[in-house]
């Protein structure tokens, strides 16, 4: 790819006021989560829905949903191989190398854990501080992921 090129600017489409959801594309599968995304100073804030609608699906948990969102956007950079490693990685975001690993091993959640995420549908207890840490225990068969986060086995 051209040196150019600030892979920072993608068209997101974010839907103000509706609900989360989700569809198969292209053989991904693509899960629109209602965020807006505000510019203060040189920072963007993703700031969740209203109110009403927190009410009305459920208990959003924000930390963990942008830590997902940071987590397959950079998994998508790698794969593209515009930064070959996690480490190159790591240095180009400005983070500890082993915070990028430990944000990229979540992108192996099995997919309904992550749509019950964005949706706000996840088990109380579930959030990115329980998450944390049990990267290292997580197995990787979904419905062993399911039984330890509290997750019914679909």
């Amino acid at each position: 790819m051209n040196a150019k090129t600030n892979h920072r600017q993608r068209a997101v489409r974010i839907e103000i006021g509706a609900e989360a959801r989700s569809y198969v594309s292209e053989g991904q599968r693509v899960t629109l989560v209602p965020l807006t995304i505000k510019r203060r100073q040189n920072r963007k804030l993703l700031i969740p829905p209203s109110p009403e609608i927190v009410d009305r699906i459920g208990g959003f948990d924000v930390p963990m949903i942008k830590t997902l969102g940071k987590a397959f956007y950079w998994k998508r950079l790698i794969d593209e191989g515009i930064y070959p490693t996690t480490t190159d990685l790591a240095h180009a975001m400005k983070v500890e190398p082993g915070w990028a690993a430990e944000v990229l091993r979540m992108t192996m959640l099995a997919p309904d854990i992550v749509e019950a995420i964005f949706e706000g549908r996840q088990p109380r207890q579930l959030n990115l501080h329980t998450l944390r840490g049990r990267q290292e225990q997580l197995p990787r068969d979904w419905s062993a992921q399911r039984r330890l986060l509290g997750f019914s086995d679909a």
